[in-house]
């Protein structure tokens, strides 16, 4: 039997047997020691003699670089082992790898193997020892991935044969399956070191004193005041303890000190100083004073002006008055020329340069890299730091083929700061694709999103606050250079900050959320769409609409509700929060309700709108005309549950209504506070008031001009409008067909007359109201792509920039030149003109249209009348009017005949 081929063995080493059939025993039997050392011997000598041998059938022999380790999670003597080589994989992870990597993918030469393959997931081996020729090896039928996952099965008994009885002990033990057994609690056994424990305990050897104060129960609830007194004869009086003791102060006879005299004179008579002034002076004049003008009559006033001396004056002074009626006209006589003598030249840069330079770029090319960028936002705090989200390029078809494929992908919004322009700063992750975001004025660390799903998200990144407003970051030379295995530079590490809080699905928007802003400061909403105050002066309430058709409201403080509820119950049977997300949210986590819900029902038809954009008429920041509260403004005290409604103070002074884009390019004029059906009793949402709609695709930016609140900009489709708060009857400035979709715009931040437009060929266009209507200032070519957001900020008073993104994942920070930026004297008045000059040309319009109107309604009227009178008529006149119209019929046809020389003419008889 020594002469029996030997048997590969496992690369796991899990199997020890040899496969082959035992020798046959001798006489005496061997030590175990000399048993063990044999059968070691004879495994070695297997392992050399099949070394170069032939993989058994369904196995074969496969290559994994490192990168491919990396991917499947497989690094040799980390993931796996020789104790433990065994790997499964999913088939579609491997097929997504070679549609990716292609020929780079080291399953690219089975890749018909894996495509054949009938199961779920792929067995792959580690082979230390390349016994096969490769570091790994792949089990391609189920037959061998069950031989090498279950070796104690009947196939591999059949394969290998009748084992030797000597060796069935160690298989036996090799297949066992170990069941875990908690241990059990022993009694502790004293070794004396409760004595030193005891020790150091401390004990009490005399009674605590206990003090007990009370007073008459009609006093209960009042005020308590507590004071200092001195221990007297009257304390026993009054019921206080005998051993009250008085310290009273006296004089120590071992302990004296000398008070030092000291003369010191204060004179308080001040001091005498002579002077004098010389004045000019001037002769003394008699003058006098006329306090009534002199008063003449009628005959001598038309005697004075019939005088050769008054008509010489009027002569002599004509010329005068006309220069300087000339002079009134052509300039203001009031104007102060010395307060703007130097504000033309005091300027940074040069007025020549009139382009938008490119000051930065950011990109990411594994989380951003061909991704459209959704959203921007600059930080309202820290200068040079922007925040994006980024979202995956695909139809709705696309996504159902794609669903494995985008659960696996994070979907995050990137912090970028001016301090690194290659690696992110912080990473954002929602549950789905952000849509929008938006950071709290009145608390940065606060971020809101919008998810594709529908879902509302909050971000708490207060733990990393520092870190955003640290120059450098955290990109140090030792964190930027750590050499790998094969000496490439690592990556610093970026954190990934999860949401701490998000809305229920069934309480979510059914369908995108397109657009989220956080409301003022200065007042809040109630369930019922009236403004009240906000005593916390804090950002509180999130206003969010989606293409679904509604528009809701929602309140990020801890609802009140009463004790013992479900949700309490709920949550605290629910599982722990994973760890690094911030608990200051967990109340509103996955749990979340909308305060107040609105339907944009359609005014002229069924069916509901369709929202994109929104934009509320009180801004933040501006309390002017908001009252302060009664006990004056409230400290800061954080989030803290909704106040009782009793508490709120209405506020009349705030508007409720609000502009709306939708998608089919209508722009609505509505308002979010409910309206009371007095038959009913209900509050319904209240239709919009008007709706136009002026654009022809769906509505990117709405967005209100920053020197004039009721000012609007509206972009959608090929076109713009400008609209006035107040004129129903339409934009007052409209702008014609471009060549070029529109796809954002967004106001200038220090020119009230200039705003930025982005188009679908990667354009910026400047628009200048003052200058030209018809067409852009400047028009310059950004990137080869589709532009999706424009963001300008204010850096200082010498540096304006603008932040460009596209739908490649690209983000770019352009510098705006001096002329864009710089406002020309008075400009704000002439904007206000030119607004006021196109308003009074609609209603110019709107009066002759109505004008038109009337006087076709007039000349109907009036044919209407005509045609009554006409049939009113009776049949002999009408008969009457036929035989003159014959007779005069027949005296032309005569006329012609004869004049063609058919007929004679009649002669007269004599």
């Amino acid at each position: 039997m020594a002469d029996d081929p030997p048997r590969t063995p496992t690369p796991s080493g899990s199997r020890k047997g040899s496969g082959k059939k035992a020798a046959p025993a001798p006489n005496k039997l061997a030590p175990p020691a000399a048993a063990a050392q044999k059968k070691s011997k004879e495994s070695v000598t297997k392992s050399k003699s099949q070394h170069d041998a032939q993989p058994p059938q369904g196995i074969v022999p496969l290559f994994m670089a490192t990168k491919s380790q990396e991917i499947y999670e497989c690094i040799c003597d980390e993931h796996v082992t020789e104790d433990n080589p065994y790997k499964l994989i999913k088939k579609a992870d491997i097929i997504q790898d070679m549609k990716m990597r292609a020929a780079i993918s080291d399953f690219h030469p089975v890749k018909q193997l894996v495509l054949d393959y009938p199961g779920e997931e792929l067995l792959i081996a580690y082979d230390p020892d390349f016994k096969f020729g490769q570091n790994f090896f792949l089990c391609a039928t189920e037959e061998a991935k069950m031989e090498h996952l279950h070796p104690g099965g009947a196939g591999a008994e059949g394969e290998e044969g009748v084992e030797a009885a000597g060796e069935e002990g160690a298989e036996e033990e090799d297949n066992a399956v170990y069941v875990y057994k908690p241990p059990e609690a022993k009694e502790w056994v004293t070794q004396g070191s409760q004595v030193e424990v005891e020790d150091e305990i401390v004990v009490d050897t005399r009674d605590k004193i206990r003090f007990r104060a009370s007073r008459v129960r009609k006093e209960f609830g009042a005020a308590i005041t507590f004071e200092d007194r001195d221990a007297d004869t009257s304390a026993a009086e009054q019921g206080l303890a005998a051993s009250c003791l008085a310290c009273p102060s006296y004089a120590d006879t071992n302990f004296t000190i000398k008070k030092a005299e000291l003369d010191n004179a204060v004179q308080a008579v001040p001091e005498m100083t002579d002077g004098s002034s010389q004045t000019d002076w001037k002769h003394p004049v008699t003058a006098s004073v006329q306090y009534e003008p002199r008063v003449i009559s009628v005959e001598e006033a038309k005697v004075a002006q019939q005088s050769e001396e008054f008509k010489q004056f009027v002569q002599a002074s004509l010329p005068r008055f006309e220069l300087a009626l000339q002079q009134n006209t052509i300039m203001d006589v009031f104007f102060d020329d010395w307060a703007v003598l130097g504000e033309e030249d005091t300027n940074f840069g040069s007025k020549s340069d009139s382009h938008l330079k490119e000051y930065q770029s950011f990109t990411d090319l594994q989380y951003s890299k061909d991704k459209t960028v959704t959203c921007v936002d600059w930080h309202p705090q820290i200068k040079g730091v922007m925040a994006v989200a980024c979202c995956e390029r695909l139809t709705f078809d696309e996504r159902i083929d794609n669903a494995n494929k985008l659960l696996m992908s994070p979907s995050l919004i990137l912090i970028w700061s001016f301090a690194d322009p290659i690696h992110p700063q912080l990473l954002l992750e929602g549950p789905d694709d952000i849509c929008c975001f938006k950071f709290c004025p009145t608390n940065p660390n606060i971020v809101a999103g919008g998810c594709i799903n529908g879902q509302l998200v909050l971000w708490d990144i207060t733990e990393y606050s520092e870190k955003l407003s640290s120059n450098r970051g955290n990109n140090s030379k030792a964190s930027q250079k750590k050499a790998a295995m094969f000496g490439e530079e690592m990556q610093p590490e970026t954190p990934t900050i999860r949401y701490c809080a998000v809305s229920a699905i069934e309480n979510s928007h059914r369908n995108i959320i397109s657009s989220v802003d956080w409301l003022p400061d200065h007042y809040e909403l109630n369930r019922f769409g009236i403004p009240v105050e906000n005593r916390l002066s804090e950002c509180c309430q999130i206003m969010t609409c989606g293409t679904d058709g509604h528009v809701m409201v929602w309140d990020i403080r801890a609802p009140k509700a009463p004790a013992n509820t479900k949700d309490q119950q709920a949550e605290k049977s629910a599982p722990p929060r994973p760890f690094g997300v911030s608990q200051v949210f967990k109340h509103l986590d996955l749990s979340w309700k909308p305060l107040l819900k609105l339907s944009m029902a359609k005014t002229d038809s069924s069916g509901d709108y369709s929202p994109l954009k929104f934009s509320l008429t009180e801004k933040q920041g501006v309390r002017d005309h908001v009252p302060q509260p009664a006990g004056g403004k409230p400290e800061t005290t954080g989030m803290s549950k909704v106040p009782s409604a009793k508490n709120q103070r209405p506020l009349e002074c705030i508007a409720t209504n609000y502009f709306l884009g939708s998608e089919d390019g209508e722009v609505i004029y509505a308002s979010f506070k409910l309206e009371k059906d007095n038959e009913t009793g209900k509050s319904n949402v209240p239709k919009p008031t008007w709706s136009v709609a002026p654009h022809d695709g769906p509505v990117n930016t709405l967005q209100r001009n920053p020197f004039f609140s009721d000012i609007l900009l509206s972009v959608g489709g090929w076109t713009f409008a400008i609209w006035k708060e107040g004129v129903t009857s339409g934009a007052i400035l409209q702008s014609a067909c471009a060549p070029k979709l529109y796809t954002a715009g967004h106001w200038s931040t220090t020119r009230p007359a200039v705003f930025f437009l982005g188009t679908k060929d990667g354009n910026v266009e400047v628009w200048d109201l003052l200058d030209r209507t018809h067409e852009p200032l400047l028009v310059q070519n950004v990137t080869a792509a589709q532009v999706t957001q424009i963001v300008p900020w204010v850096v200082s008073k010498k540096q304006h920039l603008v932040a460009v993104s596209d739908n490649v994942g690209t983000l770019h920070i352009l510098e705006i030149p001096w002329n864009l930026r710089h406002p020309a004297s008075g400009e704000k008045q002439a904007v206000e003109g030119f607004f006021d000059r196109e308003i009074q040309r609609i209603e110019y319009f709107d009066k002759k249209a109505v004008a038109r109107a009337n006087e076709r309604s007039k000349e109907m009227d009036k044919k209407k009348a005509q045609q009554a009178k006409a049939d009113e008529v009776s049949d002999d006149a009408l008969m009457e009017e036929y035989k003159v119209e014959y007779d005069s019929y027949k005296q032309l046809e005569k006329k012609l005949l004869q004049q063609l020389g058919l007929i004679e003419e009649e002669k007269p008889e004599i």
